[in-house]
């Protein structure tokens, strides 16, 4: 259980913190929201980064609606680039989606910043945010908020906040890209398919050899680009500490079991860190109920870390499989024919999913019977004694989401007056919102003024199935009598009206233009700056940028170019750093098929990158 804070008043001293969490559709929506959620990001019916995640405006609508009930904020990813085509019909979307009452566009390509929309935009992870020269510009270029890389380091993100006052997001759960955010071009170089254009075929998934200059395959038919999915749950009072105020979960292809399990947990450990920060408070409001026990653990993760939060280091990646392999349970004693024994400390149930690591990936099976420690499963191929034994997949865990049933209520107090000929009564919600609901009625004198007092406070504390939990009820006249129905008639008008007044207020929001002053922090633009249309070649012609090359998305091929970027090292994940002497001094490639990359490495800023050479 989540409590909204009573009178939730801002002050210029607040600061306000936000759980954002992702929305494939409308259900999804709707569970985010009552497991906790103080904003969401939706995909519309086009141009955003996850294609399969689309949504038409009226469901958009639908969900803005029911959100801003409880103050949550509602994001629209538009955070593809635009072809010169697409402009008009892009910019028609965002206003469409403006009328429908969204809170905020999440843009990556800067024509958006030229159309002049009356909204606040929001610099998509997209944009490559890893700088604190990046961040000021676009806040001096009329951002409101700036979506971190999720490479960085908890120091490079305090770097940022010491030179922008802009609202800062971080990714906190979920999968991670190995290349810099909008600057990774594998996909495109492998297909028609870019990541920039929605449509990313996660060849960083693949299996690749590590091949050196002269032909040596150093390692074989590994997940080399895999790296581990990201956990910052136990850092979340320290990013606030560093000055982030929205905590993003990733996931806009999950499932609703999926968003409630997640979105319930970090709501817990959100509300665990704010409670040791009195300056500090969530952005919206509201008391949510699950009925299970939130463990990200029973989710597909692919054995979370930290990434690079501490600095750049090794044990990131996911070798032998991009799956999610799930919890450790135990492991292989001895096989049989149809089962095996295992050894753990955790139950299993049938129907539960297990997977077994291999030299050569995972073997995966379900349970089809369990009798004490012996497991029998659909299939025992692969499994060898000694293995390690992992759930992937909880049976009753996932029925237990299932099944539970979600609530998200907004703590109300009532005041109710009787008198000899009128009933007044008035209900207050917990940001101060407030109505009163008069009833004209003549009443005779109470045989119990303790009795009426108590049927009072009874029957106005009622919620039903309204958005509201009365937690007070202060009951003044009770020598005077009116009937449980009255009463009851009287306090349904009156959560009603409530809920209403709710609806229809305004959501403060920091809509801010662009003066054209700001100067970038580059006089020349490179294919992978992503300008591909005549509205952002404007807007960095105004910003000072002097040469700009075409996007690359724009080109046939890519043969030549760097076609990713990465924090993430080979070398350092193999032990072969070249700044810790490694031996290995041979140019390296990366070889899928026919396709063929060089790695380069940058060790003063400790950054690998691949160069398309595929027919070279």
């Amino acid at each position: 259980m989540y409590d909204c804070i009573y009178m939730y008043v801002m002050t210029e001293k607040t600061r306000y913190i936000e759980l954002l969490c992702p929305a494939r559709d409308y259900r999804a929506a709707i569970a985010a929201v009552d497991c906790g959620a103080d904003a969401l990001y939706i995909g519309a019916e086009g141009f955003g980064a996850r294609r399969a995640a689309t949504n038409t405006t009226e469901d958009i609508a639908r969900v803005v609606d029911y959100a801003h009930l409880y103050g949550v904020r509602v994001y629209v990813t538009l955070n593809t680039i635009l072809y010169e085509s697409e402009l008009k019909r892009a910019e028609a979307l965002a206003r469409e989606l403006i009328s429908a009452g969204v809170d905020a566009l999440i843009v990556q390509d800067m024509a958006y910043r030229e159309m002049g929309l009356p909204v606040e935009l929001h610099a998509s992870t997209q944009v490559c945010n890893m700088t604190p020269e990046g961040a000021k510009f676009l806040e001096d270029s009329g951002f409101t908020r700036v979506i971190l890389e999720r490479a960085l380091s908890l120091d490079e993100i305090k770097s940022i906040r010491e030179a922008t006052t802009v609202d800062l997001e971080c990714f906190i759960h979920g999968a991670i890209c190995v290349g810099h955010s909008g600057r990774c071009y594998l996909s495109r170089s492998q297909s028609s398919r870019s990541g920039n254009r929605g449509e990313c075929s996660q060849p960083c998934r693949l299996t690749y050899d590590l091949v050196t200059g002269s032909g040596e395959k150093l390692i074989r038919g590994k997940h080399l680009l895999s790296v581990k999915d990201m956990d910052l749950s136990e850092r979340i009072g320290e990013l606030i500490d560093a000055g982030v105020m929205s905590f993003k979960i990733e996931g806009r292809l999950k499932d609703d079991n999926y968003i409630k399990n997640i979105v319930s947990y970090y709501r817990h450990k959100i509300d665990e860190a704010l409670a040791s920060r009195p300056d500090c408070r969530r952005l919206s409001v509201g008391h949510s109920e699950v009925e299970f026990q939130p463990d990200p653990k029973k989710s597909f993760t692919r054995d979370g870390g930290e990434y690079m939060y501490s600095g750049k280091r090794a044990g990131v990646a996911s070798f032998l499989t991009p799956k999610a392999v799930g919890e450790y349970i135990g492991s292989v004693a001895t096989i049989d024919r149809r089962s095996f024994r295992l050894v753990g400390r955790r139950e299993v149930s049938a129907g539960d999913g297990l997977c077994f690591v291999t030299n050569d990936g995972i073997v995966g099976t379900n349970i089809n019977r369990v009798d004490g420690s012996t497991i029998e499963p659909n299939r025992m191929d692969g499994i060898r004694p000694g293995m390690e034994v992992y759930r992937n997949y909880d049976h009753r865990f996932t029925q237990s989401v299932e099944r539970s049933r979600t609530r998200r209520t907004i703590d109300a107090e009532c005041r109710i007056t009787l008198s000899s000929n009128n009933i007044h009564t008035e209900y207050t919600d917990c940001e101060g919102l407030s109505v009163t609901v008069s009833r004209d009625v003549r009443l005779d004198a109470a045989k119990s003024s303790e009795k009426m007092r108590a049927v009072a406070e009874e029957q106005m504390a009622k919620s039903g199935d309204s958005i509201f939990r009365v937690t007070r009820v202060v009951v003044e006249g009770a020598e005077w009598f009116a009937t449980a129905k009255l009463l009851a008639e009287i306090r349904r008008e009156a959560l009603s009206l409530l809920a209403s007044k709710r609806a229809a207020r305004q959501l403060p929001h920091d809509i801010r233009t662009d003066d054209g002053t700001a100067q970038y922090p580059e006089r020349r633009l490179t294919p992978q700056h992503n300008v591909v249309n005549s509205l952002s070649r404007r807007f960095y012609t105004k910003h000072g940028v002097e040469h700009i090359e075409d996007g690359l998305d724009l080109r046939t091929s890519t043969v030549g170019e760097r076609v990713m970027e990465s924090s993430y090292c080979l070398r350092r994940e193999i032990g072969e750093c070249l700044k810790r002497g490694s031996k290995l001094r041979d140019t390296l490639y990366l070889e899928h098929g026919r396709h063929r990359y060089r790695l380069e490495f940058d060790c003063a800023k400790c950054r690998m990158s691949l160069i398309d050479c595929t027919n070279e």
